[in-house]
């Protein structure tokens, strides 16, 4: 694995290279899905399953508070002190350590600390959107951890969801929060025009009802995604459906571009990353793809927007 040297703390948007951290981004990803199925089994269900999703938060991330019968459990990612909190409303408190270890491991332990609450919780042990999917207990082979990089993954969604916010402060009508979906690990805030949507197709590792629900109304979403091996992290953007000439429609920054194989627009986070105003780039990037919707499929922009003042 290549040396790379830490970032300081006051680089507001740190580099977050595939091949240093591509082993813990496998890792966490599988850790934030025993988190999140966590929160699937006690909230109740949310269009567009906005009630699975986890948050950033000022040390990491959130599930924010979820009923338990009628008591509350909250379950946070401290990427300050690398821990994993569990924080119950009579009282209760437990913490489990983040460092190297399985999959397996993570999923006991956390079992172990919701039932020394008094707060047992079974999900289903599949992870979701992942090929060739192994057990949560039975995963022996995921048991990557550098704190460096975790850190700095948590530092990127937290400037990503400050600027995503200014983003979503511009649009009056129906808006999603700005939620991390743990199933590919991305950060997204969606927009809607209002109108229903035709029937989305079938998705790989998505159930019907969840895709269908997701995508029952015309959207146009943003997001951020860490990425994958080979695949540096980036900023996207996609409408749906996909309206006609929104392909081709020119957007800024000229980094950005339809990538035909994603069936979305992109914008590398290294752009970002290396320019002299990245909040202005970033928004500029928002603003022009989602006009690609907007403008392709013929929203009521001036009922939908907030007037620039």
């Amino acid at each position: 694995m290549p040396q790379i040297e830490p970032d300081p703390p006051t680089d507001t948007w740190p580099a977050l290279p595939q091949s240093a951290w591509s082993d813990t981004c496998a890792t966490l990803q599988l850790w934030m899905q025993i988190i999140g199925k966590i929160r699937l089994a006690l909230m109740p269900p949310i269009n567009h399953s906005w009630n699975v999703t986890l948050y950033p938060a000022i040390r990491g991330f959130t599930t924010s508070p979820m009923p338990y019968g009628r008591l509350v459990l909250q379950i946070d990612f401290d990427f300050v002190e690398h821990i994993l909190v569990f924080e119950a409303s009579q009282g209760g408190h437990r913490i489990i350590p983040l460092k190297p270890m399985t999959v397996a491991s993570f999923y006991h332990q956390v079992m172990t600390a919701l039932d020394g609450l008094g707060m047992p919780v079974r999900i289903w042990h599949m992870p979701a959107e992942i090929a060739q999917p192994i057990p949560f207990e039975e995963d022996f082979t995921h048991s990557s951890y550098d704190p460096e990089f975790a850190q700095r993954f948590w530092r990127i969604v937290l400037q990503t969801a400050r600027v995503f916010t200014i983003f979503r402060a511009r649009f009056r009508g129906k808006v999603s929060p700005i939620h991390l979906f743990w199933g590919a690990l991305d950060l997204a805030c969606t927009r809607f025009s209002g109108r229903k949507a035709p029937e989305h197709p079938s998705m790989p590792g998505l159930p019907d009802r969840v895709t269908r629900d997701a995508y029952s109304h015309e959207v146009s979403s943003c997001g951020f995604w860490p990425g994958a091996p080979g695949i540096e992290a980036m900023f996207y953007s996609y409408a749906y459906p996909d309206p006609p000439g929104y392909r081709e429609y020119p957007i800024a920054p000229a980094q950005g571009s339809f990538d035909s194989n994603l069936g979305e627009f992109v914008l590398p986070y290294e752009e970002i990353r290396k320019s002299a105003d990245p909040d202005a780039i970033l928004l500029q990037f928002l603003q022009s793809t989602y006009e690609a919707a907007a403008n392709s499929a013929g929203w009521d922009r001036a009922a939908l927007e907030v007037a620039a003042t």
